[in-house]
């Protein structure tokens, strides 16, 4: 009876989903009604999917949609809560690698830290004056929402690079709920040649390979922030998105999510981003597949990197990754991934 309860609670929320992140989700593509609900109705891809992959041009059936995603959450249950929450999944991680400290958090309308149970909004301006930089985010959200970079350089405060007063970083504090203020990592200098307005993180997806049994890099792209994205580099908020070549770790040309544009190079840096090296690529993806072997209960994970000085640190760690990024470069649905999901019973 359990199980059947927890069978029907998940089809529920899965229904619950495909109309509100399907259905009624705001576009960035202009597309008739017409194709939107053909694009909705016949399986479940987003409007944006449809002008993003051309399926005026391309067949759709060879693409995964936006509510097969919805659904490969499941495939690392009961264990998908350890890194859904962003708090846990830094708590597992720092035994391994190197994950942002938490300074402060603030979870139900109370203020604390780890050394200490109760603090005040002065104590976090005073965290934020000795670090001086910081990033205050939601800890159980994704996809860049509600991140904001805090600075504190020469008794000004910034929010995102805009000069502020401390009234403004203590209203930030105070009105939201349910977050964490956590270090700001400084990326190696090939990051930071590319784009020095934002962190870029590379997402890396480790799986377990359904004819070995054994974990993988599977598919890797390097995220480049912009002006329109600050303080975040995330593909969903119009990000850039270039594929990084498994064996070589060379930089393909930028896509974005938002428009069908090719970026050889960024458009508010100038920077070449095509046939850039990620440096010490084949560590790094040792360094990731090591850090897999370590939750061997984790069929799937999306690795968000960092690469400093020192060796990689891992920002988040996410037990699904949208299809989109992977996508840009080609259908899914009848290759690997597709193969991985139905095997997982997430599509047939």
């Amino acid at each position: 009876m359990f199980e059947f309860a927890k069978l029907c609670l998940k089809k529920l929320k899965l229904f619950v989903l495909f109309w509100r992140r399907i259905v009624f989700v705001r576009n960035n593509f202009k597309c008739s009604i017409f194709k939107k609900l053909k694009a909705n109705i016949c399986g479940g891809y987003l409007a944006d999917q449809w002008m993003l992959y051309d399926f005026d041009h391309n067949d759709k059936h060879e693409y995964l949609s936006e509510f097969d995603w919805y659904r490969s959450r499941y495939i690392n249950e009961p264990f998908d809560f350890l890194l859904n929450n962003k708090i846990a999944a830094t708590e597992i991680l720092k035994q391994y690698v190197r994950v942002p400290e938490i300074f402060a958090i603030k979870n139900k309308g109370i203020l604390s830290t780890f050394e200490k149970e109760v603090i005040d909004y002065k104590d976090v301006i005073e965290i934020l004056k000795r670090e001086k930089s910081l990033f205050i985010k939601p800890y159980g959200a994704g996809k860049g929402t509600g991140v904001n970079r805090l600075k504190h350089l020469e008794d000004a405060f910034y929010i995102d690079d805009k000069r502020v007063d401390e009234s403004d970083i203590m209203h930030v504090l105070v009105d939201r709920d349910n977050w964490i203020l956590c270090e700001t990592i400084v990326q190696h200098s090939y990051a930071d040649h590319i784009y020095d307005k934002t962190v870029n993180t590379m997402r890396i997806i480790t799986l377990r390979d359904i004819s070995t049994n054994e974990f993988k890099v599977f598919f890797a792209v390097q995220r480049i922030g912009t002006s329109e994205t600050i303080p975040v580099d995330n593909g969903s908020r119009g990000g850039l998105v270039a594929n990084i070549d498994i064996d070589t770790g060379v930089l393909s040309e930028a896509r974005c999510l938002h428009n069908r544009n090719v970026y050889e190079n960024h458009p508010d840096s100038g920077a070449a981003i095509k046939n850039t090296k990620v440096p010490e690529w084949n560590k790094i993806k040792s360094d990731v597949l090591e850090l897999a072997r370590r939750m061997p209960y984790m069929y799937f994970i999306a690795w968000d990197i960092v690469l400093t000085k020192e060796g990689i640190a891992v920002i988040e760690a996410n037990t699904s990754s949208g299809v989109n990024i992977i996508q840009l470069w080609g259908g899914q649905r009848n290759d690997e991934l597709g193969d991985f999901y139905r095997h997982h019973k997430v599509i047939k």
